[in-house]
């Protein structure tokens, strides 16, 4: 009966515009039935709990998934997250990873480490966790985010604070190897075109950034120059939109070098990085 009730749930979602109505419909019943996606077969047709169907119509109202359940999976992270925080998405992984390549490659034994606008700690969270000796910064500004951060956070070794990522960490000026940040980078005039999922439930802060959605981006390219020591790396996620501007944004006069754009895993363009010129 479950598989025919998911089956029921997946239609009902797809012709809503979820964009993958299956995946969701099995998820939401393996968080209302107690078990992980593969046991569905297992849940007797006696144990069908109606709930079901409130959730799938809560879903069908494009509330984000993560909100339903409570918690996203962000590489081998499962977070806390809900209203008010910016719900981690997978291309975002794709910047950690390069981000810690990059760290692996500075042959540094502690590596400081800082992300701007940390959001729920997806980020630092999977740097401390994949570079065990990591010293890892973080700072949110935002009052409602940093309720779950501090829950996401908790018993973590990230040095959390609340605070404006253009003038975070003065005590760390010229001492860090990476700086790394998905800032928000939505343009206004985008604003009719995003996701319902983000546009209606994530928090604006974490979403748009002026007429070009690049305003919060150049002044994180100063907050990096200035904590960032001479051979340090900054890497910034930006809409695929924006991949030919923001490398422009990390300039020789500006003191960078080697500025470039990378793809994501649909192979469109993600995030920038820059090194620190050498004095």
């Amino acid at each position: 009966m479950l598989l025919a009730e998911v089956a029921q749930a997946t239609q009902r979602l797809a012709d809503a515009g979820v964009p993958s109505p299956r995946t969701d419909a099995e998820e939401l019943a393996a968080f209302v039935h107690g078990v992980k996606r593969g046991q569905l077969h297992l849940v007797k047709d006696s144990d069908f709990d109606a709930r079901y169907w409130e959730v799938i119509a809560r879903r069908e109202q494009r509330e984000p998934l993560q909100h339903i359940t409570g918690r996203a999976y962000f590489r081998y992270l499962e977070l806390q997250v809900g209203p008010g925080v910016f719900v981690p998405r997978p291309e975002t992984e794709s910047v950690v990873g390069w981000a810690i390549d990059a760290v692996r490659a500075m042959d540094v034994v502690e590596p400081s480490i800082v992300d701007l606008c940390t959001g729920s700690g997806a980020i630092a969270l999977a740097l401390a966790q994949e570079v065990p000796r990591s010293r890892v910064h973080a700072v949110e500004l935002s009052e409602d985010a940093l309720v779950w951060t501090r829950k996401n956070m908790a018993g973590s070794r990230v040095d959390l604070r609340q605070g404006d990522a253009l003038t975070a960490f003065p005590d760390l000026d010229g001492q860090v190897d990476l700086v790394v940040s998905n800032p928000p980078y939505i343009p206004l005039t985008e604003w009719e075109y995003v996701a319902p999922e983000a546009r209606d439930y994530d928090p604006e802060l974490a979403l748009f950034s002026g007429e070009d959605g690049l305003d919060l981006i150049r002044g994180i390219e100063r907050t990096a120059h200035r904590l960032l020591r001479p051979g340090g790396v900054v890497v910034i996620e930006h809409a695929d939109t924006q991949g030919g501007q923001v490398p422009w944004i990390f300039t020789e006069e500006r003191g960078w070098a080697d500025a470039a754009d990378h793809p994501d895993l649909n192979n469109r363009p993600r995030f920038a990085t820059a090194r620190k010129a050498l004095p």
